[in-house]
């Protein structure tokens, strides 16, 4: 008993705090990066910390001399099995936080980068991407098909249709996580190879990042995107003054998605989300466009039913 207790001591248990901190520039969703790229913004909760929230400020400012505006938590994961050190359990406290890049230079270790480069078969703005039918699909249907069992094939090939939009499902921009999920049980991203023999991941499926950093930012991303359709949240990542067809554009960035103009300006317009400046700008093509601004009163009126600013499909 006493050689159990010891080894039980041996094993240490710590709280993480992560920040996946998003703007939307030039029409892309980025994120915030740290260790060139490989990481999230993180760090340990500390005595010293007044609340999650407040760890969490303090080092997403020192590590990217990023403020943090509008915040809330994401999820906690303490899976065993996706630790890197076994002998250190970290419970991840995640949070998603939404700011607009150029309110501050980041710090040296610290990048903007694009989400897509981590997710690339989840930009649909262009059409599908040919890396899902060419190379993903079949990789899945081939783990797939390598089950021990027709019960569990038939489970995977299910849950590949439904995440991937195969037969008669349609493409759900929400299922970010289930997608990635489904991809490391396949052992197609490099995450999946850790303390293991390293298998060549191909470059379709993205990068690694530090421990379950990237399953992390596929919840944000998820979170976010689902956002987006009931409440304003698009507006924290928009400059003071826009066009709606910038807002437009930063819907479709984070949904991965096209919009339907018309019915977009529509919605937009029939729910008050917006007003007039009573300023004008001009696109490339020389073309005046109205400037407006988000309308605060709306998170009033809002608070109890919320909005509705659905993805419309094209």
């Amino acid at each position: 008993m006493k050689q159990s207790a010891n080894a039980d001591r041996r094993h240490s248990i710590g709280a993480e705090l992560i920040a996946v901190l998003v703007a939307v520039t030039a029409d892309q969703p980025r994120i915030m990066s740290v260790e060139n790229g490989n990481a999230l913004p993180s760090g340990p909760f500390e005595l010293g910390h007044r609340s999650l929230q407040s760890g969490l400020r303090d080092w997403v400012e020192q590590q990217t001399r990023h403020p943090l505006g509008y915040i809330e938590q994401l999820y906690t994961f303490a899976d065993r099995d996706r630790a890197v050190d076994e002998a250190e359990r970290v419970i991840s406290i995640s949070y998603l936080a939404l700011a607009r890049e150029g309110q501050a230079a980041p710090a040296d270790k610290a990048r903007w980068r694009n989400w897509y480069d981590y997710f690339p078969w989840e930009d649909h703005r262009d059409g599908v991407p040919p890396s899902l039918p060419n190379i993903i699909v079949p990789q899945l249907n081939a783990w797939a098909k390598a089950a021990d069992n027709l019960s569990v094939r038939s489970e995977r090939q299910q849950r590949t249709a439904v995440a991937f939009g195969l037969d008669r499902h349609s493409w759900n921009e929400e299922l970010v996580l289930q997608r990635y999920e489904l991809l490391y049980e396949a052992a197609l991203v490099e995450e999946a190879h850790r303390n293991k023999v390293k298998a060549n991941t191909l470059s379709v499926f993205g990068p690694a990042m530090a421990a379950d950093h990237r399953r992390i930012l596929a919840t944000g991303i998820a979170r976010l995107r689902a956002k987006i359709k009931y409440r304003p949240v698009v507006f924290e990542l928009m400059p003071p003054t826009f066009t709606l067809l910038q807002l437009q554009r930063s819907v479709e960035a984070l949904a991965g998605r096209l919009v339907h103009k018309p019915n977009f300006r529509r919605l937009v317009e029939q729910q008050e989300l917006v007003e007039e400046t009573g300023a004008m700008t001009t696109d490339m093509r020389g073309r005046p466009a109205k400037l407006f601004r988000f309308r605060h009163s709306v998170l009033a009126e809002r608070a109890v039913a919320g909005t509705k600013l659905p993805l419309t499909r094209a």
